[in-house]
């Protein structure tokens, strides 16, 4: 794929206004999960924003969105409720799943985001399924799954590749290569002559390898291979290589842990997808540092408000337990 060099200005402004967005959401969970309040396990994406935001740009609603247990970018970038988000979250029955689900399962039907499920790669069939039962309707509608590398040493995945392949259906894979499975590193799960991207090349599936902290490079990316499943040119697989800042589960850092050196950690951070789009934003003089900081006033004012309105609202009835829920 030719990575397209060209992006106009007004995308560019809304594409870091989604990362900048999602990036102080994440935070501000981190900063109030000590509270006691947030009883559900949370995955943080700092650091990897740019894949989620870069990928849903080139969607529209009646496209469909599936991801696994680090769900809150690709809920967010898809257009999910953040109120019933942060309410979720609080187990409240104005969550996105009325407070049943928590972080790993979040829902929003209207913004064509179908679930997260923690399973790791569980959802990659679903996703698949759902994409055909869209083409038995007779439906054009993209479907694009989320996970991560881990989920490519699972046996569903490579069948649901298959699948999507035998019927080319308009799928993305997109796989967030942030080289560790909870501690392990891909030296310990994967052969070392071998990029991920390759398997699903084996399925005889397009698949390319991106950079991504670069939003730029995942939205050309994105925008190609989503063109070419509206075309009708089958399922793309993109692997986008990234790296997550924050413990695998939690609100915290945990390089203590020894699983990953100081200095890699660092050389991470440098990447900084946010950074890297400002740092070019203000080189195209599209970023005066005013507008930036009236944005994040903007933005934590509506983070303020869907965490008091998470706060405020109430829990499910205990008449409600099992509602939504298979029969005993």
């Amino acid at each position: 794929m030719n990575t397209v060099e060209h992006i106009s200005a007004g995308t560019l402004k809304q594409l870091h206004r989604e990362l900048l967005r999602i990036r102080m959401i994440e935070e501000r969970i981190a900063d109030i999960y000590s509270e006691q309040q947030m009883r559900c396990p949370v995955h943080l994406s700092t650091g990897q924003e740019a894949v989620a935001v870069g990928v849903c740009a080139h969607l529209v609603q009646a496209d469909y969105v599936m991801s696994g247990h680090r769900s809150h970018g690709h809920y967010l970038a898809k257009g999910g409720n953040l109120k019933a988000m942060f309410a979720e979250m609080y187990g409240k029955a104005t969550g996105c799943t009325n407070g049943k689900g928590g972080s790993m399962h979040l829902l929003d039907l209207a913004a064509g985001f179908l679930g997260a499920v923690p399973i790791v790669a569980s959802t990659i069939p679903i996703a698949v399924g759902a994409s055909w039962g869209s083409r038995l309707r007779n439906e054009e509608r993209v479907v694009v799954t989320f996970f991560g590398e881990g989920a490519t040493e699972e046996g569903v995945f490579h069948e649901a590749v298959n699948f999507a392949s035998l019927k080319k259906l308009p799928v993305v894979f997109v796989c967030e290569n942030n080289l560790y499975s909870v501690y392990s590193p891909m030296e310990v799960r994967q052969p070392a002559n071998r990029e991920v991207y390759e398997i699903a090349k084996a399925h005889g599936v397009a698949a390319y390898q991106g950079d991504g902290n670069d939003m730029r490079s995942v939205y050309s990316l994105a925008e190609q291979a989503i063109a070419r499943a509206r075309h009708g040119e089958g399922p793309t697989f993109l692997e986008f290589k990234t790296y997550r800042w924050r413990e695998h589960c939690g609100p915290f850092y945990d390089n203590d842990l020894g699983y990953r050196e100081p200095a890699e950690f660092e050389a991470w951070k440098v990447k900084d997808p946010i950074v890297i789009l400002e740092r070019y934003m203000r080189e195209m003089s599209l970023l005066p540092d005013g507008n930036l900081e009236s944005l994040k006033r903007e933005l934590a004012i509506e983070i303020d408000e869907a965490v008091a309105f998470a706060k405020n609202s109430p829990f499910p009835k205990s008449s409600e337990m099992a509602t939504f829920t298979y029969p005993a």
